[in-house]
């Protein structure tokens, strides 16, 4: 059996409650399953508000989801009950807050039915009984007990009933009480409680972009870290968990791929857990008396970077409590979380490398030769922990699941899908390095998803090698770009292929068929010839320069017919600023004839020139090179692995 909580974030509309659908039906594919969800997001507060035009409006929301989720006759009863219920809040408004949850359950119990489960409703008044877990776990136990061929289990949290027998709630955050109680009176293997974080953080994220998720937390951290504010988890949640040493694993309704922070009787580590704040007042959380006076030492320390002197220092068995003056309580928790669950004290960074190619064994073999010749500017080692030895979904979850955080995953493959992994890699606190071109031209909404990934787990995802091999093309235009500079023009001739080609002294067909046998083309080279390769490269260095092209806003003139193409041409892809265009620049890819005043007129070979022109710098800054070889790339990926 399982137990599935879910927040009222998680059912807030009818989205995201067949995402809640989604989740609980894939878990009754293997097990019994118990449904305890809260009222959709809102819905207590505006109840409890009485304000009658407000509960009107949280009525449509209801009939809203329904009309989404149902159709025909099953919409009309679905519809029928929740205007039943409503009539009901107008009737007892003394308990006009438990109906928020009866609402909730009531629509999830209608659609699982009509999917073809076997299902029960529980009324949890008829069994949670306040202030009396024994005869709450014996009351479910029971109810469980009487309906063996029940598959799915759902039921309202967070409301109860006192010994008399009338109904009551269980405070805020109740609904993991309820969670945590049938979990116990069932004897459930596992409760999942899903919220709107990827686990329990280090600290609210809200506070500190460099929050991360921890993976394992015993009971005692968890409750600690619940009673000083964490609100992830209702503390009374742990009490029957851990009497009952059923885990509790505490996940991300919206990356339900994320593997969340597991609660049990062993902890991720036997130091500091995380970090509260309430205004001014920060806690220190999921220690002992035994880390006490090494923890002051780095407070101390922390705080002297800050030249923060006065504050308040007190001890509790298991957390640090500071009061810091007022106005300065989020300069101090991001510093503390800095010194306490960022600065990595090991001396080896794992390199988990995906991708068997000519450029992944360039990059194995310098760092293999390497012994300690290879460190990063902390003076710390790399070394290769693991490379791909089965599928890449595999490898990439077996990383999210063992890597240490702060991992670097690197990416040599040319995968076109490998991309999708790297927001739960960046989410589980691994780094990124890619050359893969592939994975950075996706569409933008999925390129700036990666991005907010990097910036919400503190992690890098470094890239420079998808275009000009080891040349810094990336780097300058990001210096521009981050420095106010305004980019007002690129060309870039980064088509090795097509460079090849057009600057051999051979006849172009026959040029085409020995790149074909070198291996510079694409498997299919009319992909080269539709600039397809260009491509990619135009949309990394648009967006490098804070251009948010998509390859719809790209024109492109294919190369149709190689015997057609005249002397002194060249492949450029360009990007010039057009306030007349959609995004305010104009980007195209096309054959272009060039003069000896023109850098690319020169270039052999698979040689790549990129021209940037900026505000601030008319003058173009012209960056030529190499951009194909495998051991070029390699010491570029190093060069990314090693900042």
């Amino acid at each position: 059996m399982l137990v599935l909580k879910f927040g009222g974030s998680s059912v807030a509309n009818a989205t995201r409650m067949s995402g809640v659908l989604d989740i609980v039906e894939s878990r009754a594919a293997t097990d019994r399953v118990i449904l305890i969800s809260s009222a959709i997001a809102g819905c207590t507060d505006t109840l409890l508000s009485r304000d009658s035009e407000a509960i009107e409006r949280l009525h449509d929301s209801h009939r809203a989801i329904i009309s989404r989720l149902f159709t025909s006759d099953d919409r009309a009863e679905a519809e029928k009950e929740c205007d039943s219920l409503f009539d009901r809040i107008l009737e007892f408004p003394e308990t006009v807050e438990s109906f928020g949850e009866i609402l909730s359950t009531r629509i999830l119990f209608r659609k699982l039915e009509l999917e073809g489960y076997a299902c029960t409703w529980l009324d949890s008044r008829e069994l949670v009984v306040k202030d009396n877990p024994e005869l709450s776990r014996s009351n479910i136990a029971a109810a469980v007990a009487a309906h063996p061929q029940t598959r799915i289990f759902v039921a309202p949290g967070f409301i109860a009933s006192d010994g008399s027998g009338n109904t009551v709630t269980l405070g805020r955050g109740g609904s993991d009480y309820s969670a945590a109680l049938f979990a116990a009176g069932c004897g459930a293997s596992r409760i999942e409680i899903w919220t709107d974080v990827p686990g329990i953080m280090t600290t609210n994220p809200k506070d500190c972009a460099r929050a991360r998720s921890i993976a394992r937390m015993s009971y005692d951290a968890a409750f600690s870290m619940a009673e000083h504010g964490a609100k992830v988890l209702y503390p009374p949640t742990v009490i029957p968990a851990r009497e009952s040493g059923i885990p509790i694993v505490v996940k991300d309704t919206f990356h339900p791929e994320h593997p969340g922070t597991v609660i049990s009787s062993v902890g991720e580590h036997d130091g500091w857990t995380g970090l509260t704040r309430n205004e001014d007042r920060i806690c220190l959380v999921g220690g002992t008396s035994a880390h006490g006076q090494e923890a002051r030492a780095k407070i101390a320390l922390a705080f002297g970077r800050i030249r923060l002197a006065d504050s308040v220092v007190t001890a509790e068995d298991d957390a640090i409590c500071i009061d810091v003056p007022h106005g300065l309580g989020l300069k101090a928790l991001k510093e503390l979380h800095r010194e306490f669950f960022e600065l990595d004290e090991s001396t080896t960074k794992l390199l988990y490398i995906a991708g068997k190619g000519a450029v992944g064994t360039a990059l194995r073999q310098m760092l293999e030769s390497s012994g300690e010749k290879i460190r990063l500017r902390s003076d710390k080692t790399v070394k290769i922990a693991a490379q791909v030895d089965s599928s890449v979904p595999d490898f990439c979850e077996r990383i999210i699941a063992d890597a240490p955080k702060n991992s670097i995953f690197v990416d040599c493959t040319d995968s076109e899908t490998i991309h999708e992994w790297y927001e739960p890699l960046l989410d589980a606190g691994i780094n990124i390095v890619s050359s893969n071109r592939r994975s950075l031209s996706v569409p933008y909404r999925e390129y700036a998803a990666m991005k907010n990934a990097a910036l919400r787990s503190g992690c890098f995802l470094r890239y420079e090698t998808t275009v000009g091999a080891a040349l810094p093309v990336l780097e300058s235009i990001a210096l521009s770009a981050n420095s106010s500079d305004e980019i007002t023009r690129i060309e870039a001739v980064v088509s090795c292929t097509l460079n090849y080609i057009l600057s051999s002294d051979l006849p172009y067909t026959l040029a085409l068929e020995n790149a074909k046998k070198i291996g510079l083309t694409e498997k299919d080279p009319r992909q080269d010839l539709e600039g397809r390769d260009a491509l990619r490269k135009l949309l990394i260095l648009a967006r490098e320069a804070g251009v948010n092209l998509d390859q719809e806003d790209v024109s492109i003139e294919p190369v149709l017919d190689l015997d057609k193409v005249g002397e002194n041409q060249r492949f450029v892809a360009s990007l010039v600023k057009d306030s007349t265009a959609k995004l305010g620049y104009r980007a195209g890819i096309r054959l272009q004839t060039v003069d000896e005043s023109h850098p690319a007129y020169w270039l052999k070979g698979t040689d790549n020139v990129i021209i940037i022109q900026s505000a601030y710098h008319p003058s173009p800054l012209v960056i030529e090179g190499a951009g194909e070889g495998a051991r070029q790339a390699a010491a570029s990926i190093l060069n990314d692995i090693l900042k």
